[in-house]
């Protein structure tokens, strides 16, 4: 799983549906043995680029490089594979007949038995895929794109129906193959997931890359703190109207303050009212994601 060129370079990526753009001059460097949370909100133009990526479609404009190749060559010779949220399962095959079956349509695959123990499903083999829940669906899926040992895997909400050990035990898989050098992208609703077990995250909206960088730059990118706090019955008015505010939030007995300034605001709660057990918190990746993803308008 080693290469000279880049795992993905996408240069200029554009692609229209009528009026309506999907991608606007996209441009993105995936290095090999890279985990790439690909995150925006719903219509940011994700799930297009990835179908350009893989082939399924093709830009309007710009050009599209996997692994120093164009993404045909790479698909034909087993080098990328995907778990993608459409494409169906034959429901009357067994899974491990399913995976039998697909490894048919690759040059070189992995043994069978292999992929079922790495996507954790060996002990459903002989279980029809009509009766596995959608998690386990899922992991036969992954277990499918293991098949061809790809260097490049591009995943488009992988863990969907699984249970949190199953998505725990989906992501410590993944780490493992990265670190012996396959590149991994990933789009997903789960920004926990991304926090967890990127070492990158790209941020799209509209189309555009909005920010690019490890977990901890994108967080920084949402400037200010939160200051949380008991305080019953405070007044939201008055704290919304203190220098520095951002925003104010009351939730029962507790009032959580966003700030730029979350030292003057906690003096401010513990010595002009009567506000107790106050926290400082940073802005976590929700926070960054919402900030730099929403549109806000103006007057």
């Amino acid at each position: 799983m080693t290469s000279t060129h880049p795992a993905v370079e996408l240069d200029g990526l554009t692609k229209t549906f009528g009026a309506v753009t999907a991608v606007d001059g996209l441009s993105l460097r995936v290095q090999p043995g890279e985990v790439v949370a690909f995150l925006g909100p719903n219509g940011a133009g994700k799930t297009t680029t990835i179908d350009m990526l893989l082939g399924l479609a093709r830009p309007d404009a710009g050009t599209v490089r996997l692994l120093g190749g164009t993404p045909d060559d790479a698909v034909a010779r087993g080098r990328v594979a995907a778990v993608l949220q459409t494409g169906g399962l034959l429901k009357d095959l067994t899974v491990g007949e399913t995976v039998q079956m697909t490894g048919h349509f690759y040059r070189h695959t992995r043994p069978t038995a292999e992929v079922l123990e790495r996507a954790g499903i060996a002990d459903i083999a002989d279980r029809v895929v009509g009766r596995c829940s959608g998690g386990q669906q899922q992991r036969l899926r992954f277990a499918l794109a293991l098949l061809p040992d790809p260097d490049l895997m591009v995943l488009d909400e992988p863990t969907t129906g699984m249970d949190v050990e199953g998505r725990r035990d989906f992501w410590q898989a993944l780490r493992r193959d990265a670190r012996a050098g396959r590149t991994v992208i990933f789009a997903t609703h789960y920004l926990d997931e991304a926090d967890a077990y990127a070492d990158r995250i790209v941020l799209v909206r509209q189309g555009r890359v909005v920010a690019d960088g490890t977990t901890a730059e994108i967080k920084n990118l949402a400037a200010g703190r939160t200051v949380r706090a008991t305080l019953p019955g405070a007044d939201q008015a008055a704290l919304a109207a203190l220098p520095g505010v951002d925003a104010v939030e009351v939730r029962g007995d507790s009032v959580l303050v966003r700030t730029g300034d979350s030292d003057a605001i906690a003096r401010h709660l513990l010595t002009r009212t009567t506000a107790r057990d106050v926290e400082i918190t940073s802005r976590n990746l929700e926070d960054a994601f919402l900030a730099l993803t929403t549109e806000h308008t103006g007057a």
